[in-house]
């Protein structure tokens, strides 16, 4: 199963699961890195360009949907087959090159999103805390897809806790999972297809029938990972003061289908289980209001004080995730 960064590693190099653990750690105490990505381009803001550039010279609105639906079938083959030789490539150097394994345990600090997640979601609570409505609008907007303008404190601080949970997911644990299976190549081909949904997997006019296939293969490749970050949340919250572990694991099998996503809900109602809260409901978009259920059966008004105890629940489920690379690692090496 775990068919190659658990079976190839050489003296040129540490193990990949070792270089996995400093990574998260890394990430966890510097996050952002703001000043280096000001001076030179993101990993995942150059795919989002590719994206882009593809999207402008295949997606005509003058093509048919069946026209549109293959180029946007070839874009996604070729965006994971560039992704992949790109991951070879830096694996071959980490595996093979004196100090390669500096530039492949960088590039992974700066392809897992753990502190950048808990630093924004902190900052919606502090704006919150502070009575700025406006402010904690502008703060969630960096981590919700939606015009969070008409949005009251209670829905900001309910977008806050469901993007933490979510992205708990697909920018924690998803990027670990197909790294831990696949090495360097895993992790970039996940982030490559997981940028392909955030810009095409949409389903408006536009990007109905282009996006369609990254967004059927972002949901596959997200099945077994938001499985895996609910079941996170849950354990973490049987050490999470006044968390709810055993709503927290009801919740999530009664209340995960209820979202649209087949995976979003998963995380989303372990986490409103464990908090005692409803997430979800009706959503205002642009152009539309949808009519999605409530997630968990406890109260819509979340507060400040409910985003702090989701994060602390969120930052035991990363130490878990920790414990848990460490443990496949100790037998991975025969320590």
């Amino acid at each position: 199963m775990f068919t190659f960064a658990l079976s190839t590693h050489t003296n040129a190099g540490f193990d990949p699961l070792i270089l996995l653990l400093m990574a998260v750690l890394l990430e966890g105490y510097f996050g952002r890195f703001e000043l280096l990505f000001k001076a030179i381009p993101h990993p995942v803001s150059i795919i989002g360009n590719f994206i882009r550039l593809l999207e402008n010279k295949l997606n005509r609105e003058k093509r048919t949907a069946m026209d549109r639906a293959m180029r946007g079938a070839i874009s996604v083959l070729l965006i994971v087959l560039i992704s992949a030789l790109v991951g070879w490539a830096v694996l071959w150097l980490s595996l093979t090159q004196k100090f390669g394994w500096v530039i492949e345990t960088g590039l992974l600090v700066v392809l897992l999103a753990g502190r950048d997640l808990f630093d924004r979601t902190q900052d919606v609570m502090k704006a919150l805390d502070d009575g700025s409505i406006q402010n904690a609008r502008q703060a969630v907007a960096h981590i919700v897809g939606r015009d969070p303008s008409n949005l009251d404190n209670h829905a900001v601080a309910r977008a806050s806790i469901e993007s933490l949970a979510e992205n708990f997911s697909d920018g924690v644990i998803a990027p670990m999972f197909w790294y831990v299976l696949f090495g360097f190549p895993g992790i970039l081909v996940y982030k490559a297809v997981n940028t392909m949904d955030s810009e095409i997997g949409y389903l408006s006019e536009r990007y109905r029938a282009f996006g369609m296939a990254a967004a059927r293969l972002d949901d596959i490749l997200n099945l077994a990972p938001a499985r895996l970050a609910a079941i996170l949340i849950c354990l973490a919250a049987l050490v999470s003061p006044k968390a709810r572990p055993w709503a927290a694991f009801k919740t999530m099998v009664r209340d995960a289908g209820k979202n649209a996503s087949p995976n979003a809900g998963w995380p989303e109602a372990a986490m409103a289980g464990a908090l005692g809260l409803a997430l979800g409901g009706p959503r205002k978009y642009a152009n539309k209001t949808t009519k999605n259920e409530w997630i968990g059966s406890g109260s819509a008004k979340a507060t400040p004080g409910d985003i702090k105890r989701a994060l602390y629940i969120y930052s035991v489920a990363i130490l878990l995730s920790i414990l848990l690379i460490a443990v496949i690692a100790v037998f991975r090496l025969g320590l």
